[in-house]
């Protein structure tokens, strides 16, 4: 069985996702402890609960200690089966966290799924929708999975309510790694505010701001069409579209905070990713570990090394890597540059 400490590194629910994530995809057991020991309310909240439920779920796993506010968890997992599945986190907690951890199991199945999730889709903290659809499921097709994600309702925090739809197709005949290295040149870039709700006002001053401070003009500025009743919400975002992949950078605006505080906050942002040569930003890298990782193990080629490079690499990252390293045969490595982290992961 193995065993992880969500007291090391950065402490929170990435070690208890991931590693569900890969108890699923290597039939190991695991037991948690200390779970989310870092935060200001440890061990499982609703969220995390609707984690380990998903997981159990789809490969029929024995669980001890599936209750709120538990610290210790066991997970023993059975066979996985794909489905049409329906995860309700019961809040608004994220609902793309329980999309997280189900994914790469369900990705690597032996038919396609279909996974309705409810809950928050614009959280702090959390991948807002965009950044999935946009950003993270054409990086999963390189590697041969198909993830298609319909937005039914956005849900903010504190009502929640939203609803995203996830068809998975898995990779055939299995995964291939890939190497991302460059991000190639920039086509297009663009920001959205998403502000059900509110005063249309408060919209385009938002936009405004942001605009401003990148010197993008009014083609570059929109406010997509959200229905009123899946308000109150504010979520300012920035897509900037390369050659080889995309990035979404998202601000979710807190009650008080004025217009010019949200842009500059997602000002910041944009530009430290421009200043970087890495192709993807903490974020994106963070995601992309794992599937990758799955992809290098699973490959039948001779390819003993898998690469990419990212602007930051992050104590979460860090995190993430040693759960992987810890269910798989394999072992990161980095090299700083002026500009970029080089990441390298070796299959032992």
């Amino acid at each position: 069985m193995i065993e992880l400490d969500g007291a090391t590194g950065e402490g929170g629910g990435q070690i208890l996702r991931s590693g569900l994530a890969l108890s699923m995809c290597t039939g190991q057991p695991v037991r948690f402890k200390h779970i989310r020991a870092k935060r200001p309310k440890p061990g499982l909240m609703r969220q995390h609960l609707a984690c380990v439920r998903a997981a159990a779920t789809v490969c029929g796993a024995t669980v001890e200690g599936d209750v709120l506010g538990a610290t210790t968890l066991v997970f023993e997992p059975g066979p996985v089966l794909a489905s049409n599945f329906d995860f309700q986190v019961g809040s608004a907690g994220s609902c793309t966290l329980v999309l997280q951890t189900v994914l790469p199991a369900l990705m690597r199945a032996a038919q396609p799924s279909r996974v309705t999730l409810g809950g928050g889709t614009h959280n702090p903290m959390a991948p807002p929708f965009q950044f999935l659809q946009r950003g993270f499921a054409p990086l999963l097709g390189r590697l041969g999975v198909g993830l298609d994600l319909t937005l039914r309702r956005h849900g903010f925090y504190p009502a929640g309510g939203g609803e995203v739809v996830a068809e998975i197709t898995p990779a055939t005949p299995g995964l291939t790694p890939v190497d991302l290295l460059h991000r190639g040149p920039l086509l297009a870039a663009y920001a959205e505010c998403l502000a059900p709700a509110l005063p249309r006002s408060v919209a385009q001053r938002e936009l405004q701001a942001l605009g401003e401070a990148l010197n993008w003009g009014p083609s570059q500025l929109l406010t997509p069409a959200v229905r009123q009743n899946e308000g109150p919400g504010n979520a300012l975002m920035a897509t900037l579209v390369y050659q080889e992949l995309s990035e979404v950078f998202t601000c979710i605006c807190e009650k008080g905070q004025s217009a010019e505080v949200v842009a500059e906050l997602l000002k910041q942002e944009v530009r430290q990713f421009e200043r970087s040569k890495g192709a993807l930003g903490p974020y994106l890298a963070d995601q992309w570990m794992l599937p990758l990782a799955l992809a290098l193990c699973d490959t039948t080629a001779h390819v003993a090394l898998a690469q990419f490079t990212c602007t930051e690499w992050t104590d979460h990252a860090r995190s993430n890597a040693g759960v992987i390293e810890a269910f798989l045969p394999v072992r990161f490595s980095t090299q700083g540059h002026d500009s970029s982290i080089t990441v390298m992961l070796h299959r032992c």
